[in-house]
Parts: C-alpha cells; structure tokens; sequence
C-alpha cells in the first residue's frame, strides 16, 4: 500500500473498538469479506498530519488462542500480514480482564499501542488509573481516550505515527513463565532457528505456541509429529502447559493491575448495575423488551408516515409525470413509456415509497444495539432459549435479522456448538428482515387503519414464536444433545453517538437503495414483460405469460385465502427480494396510474376498491403471515448454503420454510373463517 502507515484495531467484544474506528474512518471506510471466509471485514482511512493511515478493524476477541474463526482471523492478520502498528482498545472500566489479551498481543512482536477506552466513565467510578506507571510496566505506549467523544484520538494518531517511524522507544515486558518453563522456552527457540519455515515470526512467541501445543502453529512449523517431545516434563505432569501458561499470564496482569489501578474501598452500584436491576429482572425483562420493541413499530409508523406523502408525491406525480410528458414529447412508442412510467417507475417507486419507514426502524433499532441494550436481551432470553437447545447467544443473531437475515446468519458463527450452529442458521429468516416492512405498510395501511403498528408488531412478535416453536422441534428431532454454556459479558450502558447511528442506518440503507437500482429495477422491467406479453406477442394482462404462471401455481394459496394468480405471481417474485412482492403488486393492480396516486396522498379508498376482488381483513392477515414464514430471499438462501457448506440444509431450509409458511397462513385464514373473523 505504498507508503501508507497500517494499522489494525484488536480487543475484547464491546471494549468501543469499533466506535473507535467509526471515529478515525468516518465515511472513509468499506466492507467485504476476509479471504475464504464469511466473517465480515471492515477498511477505513484516516490522515494525520501528512500521513495517510489505512486501518483494519479485526474481529472482537477475547484472547488470540485459535479455538474460533474470528481468532484466528485476528491473529493470522497480525502474525502474516505485519501491519505497522497494532491498536489495542482496552475498556478501562475492565482493565483486569482486557489486559489478558494485551499481553497475547505483545508477545507477536508487532508494535502495540493501547488506547485505554471509555475514561470518563472510570473517573465517575472512582478509579484512578496511572497511565504513566502503567505504560512503563507494560512497555508499550498506553493513550487514554474516550472513543465516543473523540477525546484522545489525535494524541492516540500522534503515537501510531511516531512509533511506526521509530521515533519512540519501544520495550515490550516479557512475561516471566517461572525457570522451569523459561528454560523450555529457551531451548524451543533453539530448535526453531534451525527451522526455516519459523524465520519470519517472532521466536519467543512462537515457541510459547509450541509448547502449548498450539496445532495451528504446529502444522505450520511441519513440526505436528515432534509434539511429544514437549510433554515428557515433570511440568506436564501437575497440569498443560497452556493452562500453566495462561495463569502466569493472570499472575502478570494482577501484579500490574495493582500497581497502576486504585479503585474505592467500597465500591456501589454503577448506574448500569442499577439499571439492570429492571431491566434484566426474571420477570420484568421480557415484557420490557416486548414494549420498547411495540413503542419502536408504533414509532416506525407514526413519524415515517410524517414523510411518506412527501416521497410519495415525488414518484407518482413529478418523476411520472415529467417522465410520461418527456416521453410524449419525443414521439416515444406506447410501449416504451408503459415500461418506464408503470414497470421502472411504478416497480422502483412503489418500494422507496416506504424508505421514511425503513430509516427510522433501523434508527431505533441502532439506539437499542449502541445503547448496550440488546446484550442483556441475549440475556433476558437465555432462558428461552434453553428450552429450544440454543443459549442466550443465539439470540444476537436473530435479533440482526429484523435488519436483514443475511449478516444475522453469517452471525451464527460466534456460536461454539455446530449442533447449535445449524440450528440457529434454519431459525433464522423467520425473523422478520426490513425487507418485509414495505408489506407490512402497505396492507396494515389498506385493511387496518389506525391499527397499523399493532398489526405489524404481532407479525414480529409471530415471527419470534414460530422460532422458538420450529427449534423446540428441532431440538427433540434432528439436533438432540444439551447446549452449550452462556457466558457473556454485558457492556456498560452508553449514550449513543448521532455518528455511530447515522453509520449503522446508512450501512443499510444503502444496501436497500442498492436492491431497488439492481434487482428490483431488474424484476420490475422482467414482470412487465410477463405481464404485457404472451407467446404470440403483445397480450391483455389476463393472457399474458404472467398470468399463466400465476394461475398455474394458484390453487396452491386458495386454502390460505388469496388463490388468485396475482398474488402468487407476487409471492414468486419475492424470493428475488421481499421488496419485490410490492413492486410487482404496484406493477399487476396497475397502482402506478390515478388508483395509486390517490393512495399515496392519503386516500387509500381506490386501494381498497383495487384489492377488495382478492383481500379482505382476514386474508390481507394471513398474505402477511405468509410473507413473514415463507422461503427467503436467494440472497440468504445463497449465505445459508456458504454458512453450512452443505446443499442438504440449504434446500431443506427452502422446503420447510415454505411449508411452516403454509401452515401457519391456512391456520391463520380457516381459523379465522370459522370464527367469522375479518368477512
């Protein structure tokens, strides 16, 4: 990368590194994926005087000891790639336990400087840290910051800098693994400087590797049959060695702690120990979780319905009426102006109709996740999810997937337990993506006004159960055996930054915005030519090759309800995208001319009248349910197949969801008859 300065990001899940690196990047930042792997990779640049710093946000870790995926990826990148300078974000308000990763990180031999997080909530705890004592300690630069208020970051650039050119002295401490370990450490590196292949890393912590038995390093070394000759010491005989090794580690860190850390004799309550008090109760917790996530749809509604008639508005009359007027004005065939005014503009239109809406879930749901809040619904739920084989962890994943099912699943591998991998891998699209929201809006809007948000908050509380539901299932069927241990540390509650939000929603919203430029563009333009056309040429929507699609699979939905070849053609459409099924709705009821203006002003009456020959309260119900449950996206279906590395899963996934779909939306609709509901 030239003369760029490389730097890497490492520490403890919410220790704020990615706050930090949000605050160094900026919008100057891309993600993608790490080589051969799923695990999501973050890049970003920053300028210091006349440097230009690419930064690599590595995957949070607890410790560098490669028993999971984003270990390894965190060590492999130090240890292969050499970045310059690595940057070790510390929660100041957890010193004890973050510095153990510290110390691993040290001991690669790559220059380490340690921005020692979230300062200001240490002093309103009464801690005092000696960050002079403590650096000398440690031997390594030790910058105090608080990540979320961008204190410290230029003094923090400042000593990246100056280090990666050698300008400050750097003395790393040596852990003293006692004389009998010391001198097993002294005769491995020994034998490695007769190893070729071990010349490019750094020997002391290579051969601490060895001795651990560390098999990763072993296969690399080509030393996997020379394993034995580490175990015939009377060490081995009181315990392993990593585990002998570890504890020095331990006794290392507590010495330094209590050195350069002075905390109050007695030490109260923090404020998020108080508040925890309630909202993690036994009993209070979930019925708290299940009314913020009710104020969070009620919200979605009443303020993005505030700016729907605005971008409403702007498809059905300025965009398709200066497009419908320009293309009269050249002379442009009929055709032509029905593809673009109804299929691009009426198809793209009908889904950013309801960005308002989108924007300000995701908004919400950004301040629950900043906050620190959504760690204790992980632990609100553990019990719960108990019951299904899963832990409270599983539960992280399928809260990302009211966002989108796609990072939710890729999610899953933060879960030990393969069992419980897959698990949670096949439960997860019934969570219900933001894709799905446009549906919600729209048939909420038609068949329950003035009910809306209770209408779409049963749907994602339904979604939840069928979960839950379908792994108890599961876990008496197909994925038998107990479940791992919870353990999770639950982060203070922090105030969440207008940055960070504006990040995190426009991360997904652009992916939205993408959909509708690629593939719902695509779909729209595909749809009306099915709709428009039949084999022997142009065709009335009735004869058109849509329609013989449509009614070929029909029969499938009467049970449910809506066994008309215009809502099957839709729900086929969606598994493209689930945005798709309103565009191609727009597209079929012909919604982008005088009906659909009317709805999108506020007059919903012509909608209804449109729709009334298909829907009613009960069936618009069950076509919802139906969209909740039924077969994702081919996104997702493509990250289910690279998650489980396996096509068996994959297309039972895709059957059975669309089954459970079935079921529960015939329930919903022959329930609901016999109870002359919604008629």
């Amino acid at each position: 990368m030239g003369n760029n300065i490389n730097i890497a990001l490492a520490g403890n899940p919410n220790s704020g590194k990615t706050t930090l690196f949000n605050a160094l990047t900026g919008s100057r930042q891309y993600v993608g994926n790490w080589p051969g792997v799923t695990v999501e990779k973050k890049e970003g640049k920053t300028r210091y005087n006349d440097e230009e710093i690419v930064v690599v946000d590595l995957p949070g870790t607890y410790s560098l000891s490669p028993y999971s995926l984003e270990e390894v990826i965190a060590r492999n990148y130090i240890v292969e790639e050499s970045p310059n300078v690595v940057v070790n974000v510390v929660d100041a308000t957890n010193i004890e336990r973050n510095l153990y990763l510290s110390i691993q990180l040290i001991e690669l031999g790559t220059p380490v400087v340690i921005a020692l997080n979230m300062m200001d909530m240490v002093e309103k705890m009464g801690i005092n840290i000696e960050v002079k004592k403590l650096s000398k300690m440690l031997g390594v630069p030790v910058v105090p910051i608080v990540a979320s208020k961008k204190k410290g970051i230029e003094e923090l650039l400042d000593v990246v800098v100056r280090l990666s050119k050698g300008e400050i002295e750097y003395n790393p401490c040596v852990v003293d693994y006692g004389k009998d370990l010391e001198e097993k450490i002294s005769e491995t590196i020994e034998s490695l400087k007769l190893n070729p292949l071990a010349k490019k890393y750094n020997l002391r912590w290579l051969a601490i590797k060895v001795i651990e038995g560390d098999e990763k390093v072993l296969k690399t070394l080509n030393i996997d049959d020379e394993e034995e000759s580490f175990e015939d010491d009377e060490i081995s005989l009181l315990d392993d060695y990593e585990s002998i090794i570890a504890d020095k580690k331990y006794q290392f860190i507590t010495e330094i702690v209590s050195k350069a850390v002075n905390k109050p004799k007695d030490e109260k309550l923090t404020t998020s120990d108080k508040i925890d008090k309630v909202l993690t109760n036994k009993w209070l917790g979930i019925p708290i979780f299940a009314g913020l996530m009710y104020i969070v749809f009620f919200m979605t509604f009443n303020i993005g319905n505030i700016f729907l008639d605005i971008i409403d508005a702007f498809f059905s009359e300025t965009v398709s009426g200066w497009a419908s007027n320009a293309l009269e004005a050249v002379g442009a065939a009929e055709w032509l102006k029905s593809l673009i005014v109804d299929g691009i503009i009426g198809g793209v239109g009908g889904v950013l109709t309801f960005l308002p809406n989108i924007i300000i879930l995701f908004i919400f749901i950004s301040i629950l996740e900043d906050s620190g809040y959504m760690a204790r619904v992980a632990f609100i739920m553990d019990r719960a999810m108990r019951k299904i084989g899963l832990n409270g962890k599983a539960f992280i994943p399928m809260l990302m997937g009211f966002g989108c099912n796609v990072p939710a699943i890729m999610g899953t591998r933060t879960l030990d337990n393969e069992k419980e991998r897959i698990a949670a891998i096949l439960i997860n699209p019934f969570m219900s993506c933001g894709a799905r929201l446009p549906v919600y809006i729209l048939f909420a809007s038609v068949f329950f006004a003035g009910h809306e948000d209770t209408v779409v908050f049963s749907l994602y509380v339904l979604g939840i159960l069928v979960a839950i539901i379908v792994g108890l299932i599961f876990k008496k069927t197909l994925f038998k055996g107990e479940g791992a241990p919870f353990v999770m540390e639950l982060p203070p509650y922090r105030i969440p930054t207008l940055k960070g939000i504006f990040i995190h929603v426009w991360e997904r919203v652009k992916g939205y915005l993408v959909k509708a430029g690629t593939i719902i563009f695509a779909a729209s333009i595909i749809l009306w030519f099915l709709l428009g056309y039949n084999f022997s040429g142009p065709a009335d929507i009735t004869e058109s090759i849509g329609a013989s699609i449509g009614k070929a699979i029909a029969p499938i939905f009467t049970p449910l309800g809506f066994g008309n070849w215009r809502a099957a053609l839709s729900l086929v459409s969606g598994l493209l995208a689930k945005e798709v099924v309103i565009s191609n709705m727009a597209i079929i009821y012909g919604l982008g001319e005088t009906v659909a203006e009317a709805a999108l002003e506020g007059d919903i009456t012509g909608f209804a009248s449109t729709l009334s020959n298909t829907f009613n309260q009960l069936t618009a119900y069950a076509f919802m349910v139906f969209v909740l449950l039924y077969t994702p996206c081919v996104a997702t279906i493509g990250v289910i197949k690279r998650e489980t590395n396996s096509w068996k899963w994959t297309l039972f996934s895709i059957a059975y969801q669309f089954v459970v779909a079935w079921v529960m939306s015939m329930l919903v609709f022959q329930v609901g008859s016999l109870l002359g509901l919604g008629l």
